[in-house]
């Protein structure tokens, strides 16, 4: 019973030394073979639908059909600088380089996802994606995506960049919080910032500037225009109002549009207001000058002349 129990644990140890030996000679027969392997063709992935960078433009970088990768032993292919390449691109967020046993050279391209584009005050125009780097626009692709303009003074340098000025994190911010919302999402159609470097909103419904301000307390701000939406607009209309302003805490002002009756109005007010400022005017002057004022005798209610 002894012998049995000593011989159990060397019979499986045994077992484990030869498996990992037929291991290391299997791995070194594969290291032989994917020396003697040349590759036979690049296989490109590029996952999304957003096209920024396009196969034949990466065929151009890893300089596929000028044959520099196709017919090579794979040990003379330098994976890491294939994929420092593809990185350079300012499209190109990641990049994954491998081989298969096959002799297939596998490349997989993430592009960067982008989630505002901002035209600047010096006619710059740029995107800024979901990490918050700028990026330039591409001659292949358009991106659908929420668009800031107005007094921007945020600049572009032609290369991937952070943002630097405060109020164009403000606006990235914003643009952010209204993409994460699927009510905003599809009502906000462009970020406005105004000559007092305050962020407007613009609706795809109503002709009303929504006034933001900046980026603090975005979700206590839009729920109360969420509020102002359900509670007041329905009462008046869309087209009611010409100016929400939400850039105060818990408070919501609407500016309502003058209406023609309501500018007729007013303009009537007007000019009877000034008619009677100018009779008054001229009463002063003609007592100033002693000349003869018409006025109204209450009693017998008739017109005299009173020196």
């Amino acid at each position: 019973m002894f012998k049995k129990r000593v011989w159990k644990p060397l019979l499986i140890g045994f077992g484990w030394l030869v498996s990992l030996a037929g291991l290391v000679v299997l791995m070194s027969f594969i290291e032989v073979k994917k020396d003697e392997l040349a590759c036979k063709k690049v296989k490109i992935f590029i996952p999304g639908n957003q096209y920024f960078i396009d196969r034949q433009e990466i065929d151009n970088i890893l300089l596929v059909s000028s044959n520099n990768l196709v017919g090579r032993k794979l040990k003379n292919i330098d994976i890491q600088q294939l994929e420092k390449r593809l990185k350079r691109n300012p499209f190109v967020e990641y990049a994954n380089v491998y081989e298969d046993m096959d002799g297939t050279l596998e490349v997989e391209v993430v592009q960067r996802k982008t989630m505002l584009r901002i035209m600047n005050r010096f006619d710059q125009d740029f995107y800024v994606d979901e990490h918050g780097l700028k990026m330039p626009l591409s001659p292949n692709f358009t991106a659908k995506v929420l668009v800031a303009n107005g007094s921007i003074d945020e600049l572009f340098a032609n290369r991937v960049d952070s943002l630097h000025t405060a109020l164009a994190k403000d606006i990235y911010k914003t643009a952010d919080f209204i993409r994460k919302d699927s009510l905003w999402d599809a009502q906000i159609a462009q970020i406005y910032v105004n000559t007092d470097h305050e962020i407007e909103l613009v609706p795809r419904v109503g002709n009303q500037r929504i006034l933001l301000g900046n980026a603090d307390s975005l979700e206590v701000k839009f729920n109360n225009l969420k509020a102002f939406y359900k509670q007041a607009l329905p009462l008046v209309g869309w087209d009611a109002y010409k100016l929400i302003n939400i850039k105060y805490y818990n408070q919501v002002v609407g500016v309502k549009n003058e209406t023609l009756l309501d500018s007729l109005k007013r303009r009537k007010a007007f000019m009877a207001d000034s008619a009677e400022k100018a009779m008054l005017r001229a009463k002063r002057d003609s007592a100033v000058n002693g000349d003869d004022v018409p006025v109204i005798d209450n009693a017998d209610k008739k017109t005299s002349i009173k020196n």
